[in-house]
């Protein structure tokens, strides 16, 4: 499934034997719905551990994480247990769900391959590696990021970089959700003299004027380089140049 699309509704049981419907979770807000291999395999468990650590940042956001796979129940118990994951993991035993979002491996999948693919691999020799493959890694590495219409907003594929399925799909809910929500309301102080709180100065404060100047700012707009040139001996001086905006002062380098 590619984004865009609508994500099909299901029923599954989680690690606690407890049913989970795909609508019933979005009833919530978004959902973050990840499939991976196998449970409790290292890059599988890098994977969750991720989504787990970042726990905080995706409620934030408003948004379930949801792990899914073709294990077990009592499997999947196992490695939520063993690794204290605080969201459910689905057990696909079947594939069927799998199957429904296009990433099943196997003879009977519906895998999304070129022509030139099939060319280049030999139908017999192509066959027994999508069969060890199937049964090593029943489905593909991939993120479906699913709005509450059942919407897919995203979707990341990687099978090695298991840091990436969490880190991408968080960041697409931050810049997707984050502007339409209500920001905290932060008492101020109103006071125009009152220093900004980070270093350096505003960069949308361009008329704001600072209480010392060394030097013509480049980054002012207001800049002005008119002024009287004085000369005494070799001594170069700084003369005072009164504007309607404010005082502006003049470096004069040596006389020729």
């Amino acid at each position: 499934m590619i984004a865009g699309e609508k994500a099909p509704d299901f029923t599954l049981y989680d690690h606690t034997g407890r049913p989970r419907t795909l609508s019933t979770l979005l009833s919530k807000g978004p959902v973050v719905l990840f499939f991976f291999p196998i449970a409790s395999s290292p890059i599988c468990t890098a994977q969750g551990c991720h989504f787990r650590d970042l726990g905080k940042e995706f409620a934030a956001v408003g948004a379930q994480r949801v792990g899914i796979s073709t294990d077990t129940v009592d499997r999947q118990a196992h490695f939520a247990q063993q690794r204290s994951f605080d969201y459910p993991l689905l057990s696909d035993e079947e594939g069927v769900v799998s199957e429904l979002f296009g990433v099943r491996r196997g003879r009977f999948a519906k895998l999304r391959r070129s022509v030139a693919a099939r060319q280049a691999v030999g139908r017999g020799r192509h066959s027994r590696r999508r069969g060890l493959l199937a049964r090593l890694l029943p489905v593909r590495r991939v993120t479906f990021v699913i709005d509450t219409d059942r919407t897919i907003l995203k979707v990341v594929a990687s099978e090695v970089r298991a840091s990436a399925h969490a880190d991408q799909a968080l960041r697409f809910l931050q810049n997707h959700y984050a502007p339409h929500r209500s920001p905290p309301l932060v008492e101020t102080d109103t006071d125009a003299h009152q220093p900004p709180a980070s270093k350096g100065e505003p960069i949308d404060d361009w008329f704001t004027e600072p209480e010392t100047v060394d030097e013509p700012s480049l980054a002012r707009p207001y800049t002005r380089t008119a002024g009287r040139t004085y000369f005494d001996g070799n001594l170069a001086l700084e003369a005072p140049v009164e504007s309607n905006d404010q005082n502006l002062w003049m470096s004069l380098g040596e006389a020729a």
